[in-house]
């Protein structure tokens, strides 16, 4: 057990390192063939937000493992939405565009439920149904580079990412050893977190909705925590919102894609979840377009509540 404990620590954090090394790279080859930084924001940097729960699911999907696949990408996107934006505005309120509520918010919460609808209607995610998610997550990929480019076009300001200087062989070297590292890091954490799921009779849809989510979402709530103290978090809600997309449609199609994924009544609540506590944090962010205190300490408080009902279930 404590040997499975040691390589689930290490597998995360290569995945992290592993998907950090991997923007850096890919970003920087994208400078170099001058594709427009904010393009790079919202595709590269977007989609090495989601390379942890990807990792997991894919290899858990590959594995049969299918509990794990579908409850990490469910988990991620509670944990991301409750801790890393309920936390984020104990220190700071969190602002949100008009454009993203309107858009990008019903848009989260429209593939949570098409999710939903697709494990209500065969209790399970088959191969089409993962086509019918990276179909959609194609839409909503070309729809936000357009958008952006509309903007951009408008005169109107938009946030880009910071982009190292690196030369070719070093862009090389990061994007395969990152690569090699994401693919290795999640392949340890879902044989390590079998291993603990086994020793101490969880089920895997436990273990991907507590251990797994939470390790791959570490990340984003260390940054953002951080980001947020400084007073520089103020788009945290709304890249957390695109993080969930990506997650649902990428992920949950390209896992599904691969292997059919089998839809438990736990599941089903777990979604049910989601799009329950999405509607909240829209309702909460809605009148003053950002997310303060108050209700970040609901948010952290019904994860919590949340936690106990799954342990105890």
């Amino acid at each position: 057990m404590a040997v499975a404990v040691v390589i689930l620590v290490v597998g995360f954090v290569l995945l992290v390192k592993g998907a950090d090394f991997f923007v850096d790279g890919a970003a920087v080859v994208a400078k170099k063939l001058n594709v427009p930084g904010f393009i790079i924001g919202m595709t590269v940097v977007a989609m090495g937000t989601s390379a942890p729960e990807c990792a997991v699911s894919i290899t858990a999907s590959l594995k049969g493992s299918n509990g794990m696949a579908i409850s990490n990408v469910i988990g991620s996107n509670v944990f991301n939405l409750l801790i890393v934006c309920g936390v984020c505005a104990v220190f700071a309120p969190l602002a949100i565009s008009k454009k993203t509520l309107k858009r990008e918010f019903p848009f989260s919460i429209l593939a949570a439920a098409v999710l939903l609808a697709v494990g209500v209607l065969g209790m399970k995610v088959g191969h089409a149904d993962g086509v019918i998610l990276l179909a959609m997550f194609v839409f909503s990929l070309v729809w936000m580079v357009m958008s952006a480019r509309k903007a951009m076009r408008s005169g109107e300001k938009i946030e880009s990412e910071d982009i190292k200087e690196l030369s070719n062989l070093r862009c090389f070297l990061y994007i395969v050893c990152g690569a090699a590292a994401i693919v290795c890091g999640g392949q340890m954490v879902v044989n390590s977190a079998e291993t603990l799921a086994l020793g101490l009779g969880m089920s895997e849809t436990l273990v991907g909705l507590t251990v797994c989510s939470v390790g791959t979402s570490l990340p984003e709530l260390v940054t953002s925590v951080a980001a947020s103290r400084k007073n520089q978090a103020d788009m945290a809600l709304g890249n957390v919102i695109g993080s969930n997309i990506f997650n649902i449609l990428l992920v949950g199609g390209i896992a599904s894609a691969i292997s059919p994924i089998a839809v438990t009544g736990e599941n089903l609540i777990d979604l049910v979840f989601l799009i329950a506590i999405s509607v909240y944090v829209m309702l909460l962010v809605r009148k003053k377009q950002e997310l303060r205190c108050l209700g970040g300490i609901s948010m952290v408080a019904l994860y919590a509540v949340y936690m106990v009902y799954i342990c105890v279930r």
